[in-house]
């Protein structure tokens, strides 16, 4: 029930190729190269001080494209980190775009844990959704290891939450808005009490020369 909750509250099928054999006999095609790490890193600026984050365009690409696709159009700037949701020990924050639905963009296919082997894990950057495939702007920032969150863990959603960069700077930043004053009232269903009051804005968010 748990975790039934948390995934309705975490307001998209990664592609698979396949490797046909060859028609010639004793032929078959060479084994998949697994995907390699390809890092860009790129900074989010808040009134709190700025959060660095390596995005993994190599092993995450549609997740990390499309994270970058909203930065370089700089449809981040002014929204805000509006969440801070405690989990046992830790939790996670959640920022992303609230202001107007016409700066967001299609959703995206959902690149699970156990395909790109990127994991939920302290500082991991991941898409908030409420459905594979129903990913668009909206992430969090975990505070500690989550293998919860991975694909396969037992529970309602064995898609897990699509993991795709991790924070290099700035987890002192994190912490500061997840310990941010929150509200009694705001928030619906398990969101209640969780909405940071007031939220921390987001300044601006940039790719960084690598």
């Amino acid at each position: 029930m748990i975790r039934t909750a948390l995934i309705v509250a975490l307001a998209a099928t990664a592609a698979m190729p396949a490797f046909a054999q060859s028609t010639s006999a004793g032929v078959t095609a060479p084994p998949a190269t697994a995907p390699q790490e390809q890092l860009v890193p790129v900074a989010i600026d808040t009134k709190l001080g700025r959060i660095v984050i390596a995005l993994d365009v190599g092993r995450a690409p549609v997740t990390a494209k499309n994270f970058l696709h909203y930065i370089d159009t700089h449809r981040f700037d002014g929204q805000s980190f509006y969440r801070a949701m405690k989990m046992g020990e830790g939790g996670l924050i959640q920022g992303g775009v609230r202001s107007d639905a016409r700066l967001l963009y299609a959703p995206i296919a959902h690149e699970a844990t156990d395909k790109t082997g990127i994991k939920n894990t302290a500082g991991a950057v991941s898409m908030a959704r409420l459905e594979p495939g129903s990913a668009r702007a909206d992430f969090f920032i975990l505070l500690d290891d989550t293998p919860g969150f991975d694909a396969g863990a037992p529970g309602a959603d064995a898609a897990g939450f699509a993991a795709f960069g991790h924070v290099t700077e700035g987890m002192d930043v994190v912490r500061q808005i997840f310990a941010a004053p929150v509200s009694a009232t705001k928030g619906v269903g398990i969101m209640k009490g969780q909405m940071l009051d007031p939220e921390i804005k987001i300044i601006k968010a940039t790719r960084l020369p690598k």
